[in-house]
């Protein structure tokens, strides 16, 4: 008789991957830089006050091989920064948190649309051009966005500074921004310690001295180019305001873009009737396809396409731009900042309304007849080295003109300016 024996075996593991999705509110509060004027260009330099423990990691969809960068990228700042916490969309979340042996923290904007707000350190982006405009739209609210560290993998990155095969001394450089030399560093990180109390108790080691260096000395901050932003705000016939934004909560101070307000006719087959006011005086009735109210980062965009002007971001210019006018006469204008545009659909349009969209993103409420958009600008600075408002960007850190090196390089490289026809 044949005899079956039966062996059971028992599987150990040293430690068990934790795929856990974590609600970001057992993140500690927000830390807020500071942003000091170098005295070797014109960027700032980004001043932790301690080191950065949230990061929020914005990617671009349905790109596998960004996914797979966003892993490797996770991984790293995990295994070399331990006391610092991931934060990944909601869809983002769900697809890559089973690949990693540490939890992630998200949250249901639906319900709490600020959360964001409150625990982001730093903004890393994984794509191109449109990813930085979504990781920003998530701020619209917000008059301190988080410093934005931006990886070009999309299609054109104009906005984005970074290689991704450079994320490892990217991260460092911003990382390691505000870190004191000698005894300054253990008091940031006694300071640090104190803010994680109540709050997330897994921490393991915290602050600048688990990385190896240590101190980057005062003058290697990470560069800030300051990227100013206009508020955007939309108003009845009666002077009530309707501003769609699902973060809005305040009323009268409108929202936040960092490129462009467009209104524009849509499906209608009529050309758009628009009052234009600048400085709260009457300036034409533009009869256009459309309008387009943009930053000088937002005029190498639909702006440039429609025939504005191109604007280097560290001016504090304003650009009105027409689609398509009627009138020939009717040019592009690049007004100062400071300069409050009202444009008010007038009784003379034939179109029922007009389409209205917000750094690329439709509204889906359009603006009828006596609706007036609002826009004005984004007060930046408030005192010495005091810094408000605006989209901190990370910039490369060059040798000489260092403001420019980026710009003039995506003029050149990406844009091909003046580019010769018949050139490869």
């Amino acid at each position: 008789m044949q005899r079956i024996f039966r062996t059971s075996v028992r599987c150990f593991s040293t430690s068990i991957p934790r795929h856990e999705i974590k609600d970001i509110g057992a993140l500690s509060q927000r830390l807020i830089p500071k942003y000091q004027e170098s005295c070797d260009g014109e960027l700032l330099s980004l001043q932790w006050p301690a080191p950065p423990r949230n990061i929020f990691l914005v990617r671009k969809d349905c790109a596998p091989a960004v996914t797979d960068s966003l892993i490797e990228f996770v991984n790293h700042i995990s295994s070399v920064y331990p006391s610092i916490r991931v934060i990944l969309e909601s869809k983002t979340a769900a697809e890559v948190h089973s690949s990693l042996p540490f939890p992630v923290y998200s949250a249901c904007l639906d319900e709490k649309p600020t959360a964001l707000h409150e625990k982001v350190d730093l903004t890393v982006t994984l794509g191109g051009d449109g990813t930085i405009l979504h990781a920003s739209s998530l701020f619209a609210t917000c008059s301190n966005v988080p410093p934005v560290l931006s990886f070009s993998m999309g299609t054109l990155g104009f906005l984005s500074e970074w290689k991704f095969s450079e994320f490892k001394r990217a991260f460092r450089e911003v990382y390691m921004s505000g870190a004191g030399a000698g005894d300054r560093t253990p008091v940031l990180e006694k300071s640090a310690a104190t803010e994680l109390s109540g709050h997330e108790s897994e921490m393991g080691p915290t602050g600048w001295s688990s990385v190896r260096g240590k101190s980057m000395g005062s003058t290697r901050g990470a560069r800030i180019l300051m990227r100013n932003r206009l508020k955007v705000g939309f108003f009845t016939a009666d002077g009530a305001e309707t501003t769609p934004i699902r973060t809005k909560t305040d009323q009268g101070q409108g929202v936040y873009v960092m490129n462009e307000l467009l209104i524009h006719r849509g499906k209608e087959p009529h050309l758009a009737v628009v009052d234009v006011f600048v400085g709260g005086r009457f300036l034409t009735e533009a009869v256009a396809d459309g309008i387009i109210i943009s930053t000088p980062t937002g005029s190498t965009a639909y702006s440039l396409s429609s025939g504005g002007s191109i604007v280097h971001p560290l001016v504090p210019a304003i650009l009105l731009t027409p689609i398509c006018a009627r009138s020939l006469s009717f040019r592009p204008l690049v007004l100062p900042s400071s300069t409050p545009i009202t444009l008010r659909l007038s009784e003379k349009n034939r179109g029922r309304e007009l389409e209205v969209s917000l750094d690329g993103v439709n509204l889906g409420q359009g603006m009828a007849v006596g609706m007036e958009v609002r826009v004005w600008n984004e007060e930046m600075r408030h005192g010495e080295n005091e810094w408000q408002g605006g989209v901190p960007s990370v910039m490369r850190r060059s040798v000489g003109c260092e403001a420019h090196e980026g710009w003039v390089g995506g003029l050149n490289g990406l844009l091909k300016f003046n580019h010769p026809f018949g050139e490869p």
